[in-house]
């Protein structure tokens, strides 16, 4: 009630909540449903990927299966699992959120973050910056090479503490994770939820058009450090710079809680409980790599680590419970929002809307010249990503559709998919419909509008080398 009063009070407008935004997408598109011809694609099992797949030139209309008040209300649950089949949809990575957050919660109550966020700024004294392309590198790596991204969630609690004690702000470390694994995902080289997916959708090996990736990741890497960079050091010069400024002693005090600085001691037990917590995610990397891990296996991971941290720092069977109870429910709303997003699709696939919207793709680009074809199918993979922003549920949607296309434009698939995981990537820095936007924003408690006005000159930059790399690789093709 409070809250009302002081908004109306001020007479300032007040941005809607993530919450709020996504249940507006899902009713927007469920509207929708009733405008949209509902059609459908025949589809047929490819065997590399074990799913079906669209084939081209089959789009027929079907029966119209517009989306109600019932489907509206469903749809967040139906976000987590298919209550007609009870197939998973998000409910995974949002177990893997709620684990993730006990798991900090018990690396937070030993002390060793604190302890270990003291020892960090007193070796980093005066280089604070250079933390901000060697992890953003980092974050690239992961994002390039595996898709890195739902994975990035366990790190914000680390950083955060550490750039705001170094001075700069909230917006600055959820810049270098989110940027860093994001643009790593833009130019994906061997990522098998984006490249390799696509490519083998496209009828391509995905090792064709390695070299034009790796020049749009290192263009667009070089980009986002620079404009971090430059954000970073004008915030540690003029905190008011800060576009979470008016927030600034509220985060101090979320996120420095507890840390005094010059008394807390680093203990060997702080040590060992670092040591854990560092080769976990060391183990989560290589289990997703080789060992063919996803959520399941990685929930598990965090959970035995909690637990051998817990029979290390031995705080008491109760402490340990209440300190792994308290991490999960810092990251529930972070849990909740993935399943909303996750709703918009289930509303967009039951309504028979998704292969329209797919079909007018396909006609768009007929006849087009190669340069302009190339960019038009860029901006549809933009449009689409918004819809869809599963890189591989857009390879799978998109490119046995797009990718035939572009034979008759004498544009070779390769460009087909580089526009597509370019697009994607593009898209899921911003994408209110991308779980992992909606969870870093909430972790960092940076509002929505305001990550996109830090964004918007970023995203410009980053689309003009796009579409400068695609035109000029096909001119040379």
């Amino acid at each position: 009630m409070s809250a009302i009063s002081e908004t109306a009070q001020s007479g300032k407008f007040r941005f809607p909540t993530a919450f709020t935004i996504l249940f507006g997408l899902i009713v927007f598109v469920a509207a929708l449903t009733w405008i949209i011809p509902a059609g459908q694609y025949e589809r047929v099992i490819n065997p590399a990927l074990e799913r079906e797949v669209p084939v081209a030139g089959t789009y027929a209309p079907t029966d119209p299966n517009p989306q109600g008040i019932f489907e509206v209300i469903m749809a967040p649950i139906a976000g987590f699992y298919d209550p007609a089949t009870n197939e998973a949809n998000a409910i995974d990575v949002a177990l893997f959120v709620l684990v993730i957050g006990g798991f900090i919660g018990v690396v937070a109550s030993t002390g060793a973050i604190n302890a270990g966020i003291g020892r960090a700024m007193t070796a980093l004294k005066g280089r604070e910056k250079w933390m901000i392309p060697v992890l953003m590198a980092l974050f690239a790596f992961g994002g390039t090479t595996y898709g890195m991204a739902e994975e990035t969630l366990a790190f914000y609690v680390l950083l955060i503490p550490i750039m705001i004690a170094a001075g700069y702000d909230a917006v600055t470390a959820v810049a270098i994770i989110l940027l860093g694994a994001g643009v790593g995902v833009l130019g994906s080289t061997v990522n098998a939820f984006a490249t390799v997916i696509a490519s083998d959708a496209a009828g391509v090996p995905f090792t064709r058009g390695m070299t034009l990736r790796l020049i749009i990741l290192g263009l667009t890497w070089l980009a986002c450090v620079a404009y971090v960079m430059r954000y970073a050091e004008r915030v540690r010069r003029d905190p008011t710079k800060s576009i979470v400024y008016d927030r600034k002693a509220e985060n101090e005090a979320h996120f420095l809680s507890g840390q005094q600085e010059g008394t807390l001691a680093f203990t060997g037990m702080h040590k060992i409980v670092l040591a854990i917590f560092g080769a976990t995610f060391v183990v989560m990397v290589w289990g997703v790599l080789r060992g063919g891990w996803w959520m399941g296996e990685m929930s598990g991971l965090f959970l035995a680590a909690a637990i051998l941290i817990g029979l290390i720092a031995r705080p008491g069977e109760e402490n340990f419970v209440n300190a792994f109870l308290n991490g999960a429910r810092d990251l529930l709303g972070v849990a909740l929002i993935i399943g909303l997003a996750r709703g918009i699709v289930v509303i967009m696939d039951a309504g028979r809307i998704s292969d329209t919207i797919l079909h007018w793709a396909e006609l768009s680009v007929a006849g087009l010249g190669e340069i302009a074809f190339i960019n038009v199918i860029y901006w549809i993979e933009v449009l689409m990503s918004f819809f869809v922003p599963s890189s591989s549920g857009l390879a799978v949607l998109s490119m046995p559709i797009l990718a035939p296309v572009a034979d008759f434009a004498n544009v070779g698939r390769e460009l087909v998919v580089t526009a597509y995981q370019s697009a994607n990537g593009l898209v899921n820095l911003i994408n209110p419909t991308f779980a992992v936007v909606m969870g870093a924003l909430a972790i960092g408690r940076v509002p929505y509008e305001r990550w996109l006005r830090f964004m918007w000159p970023l995203l410009i930059i980053l689309t003009v080398i796009i579409m400068a790399s695609l035109s000029i690789a096909t001119l040379i093709s």
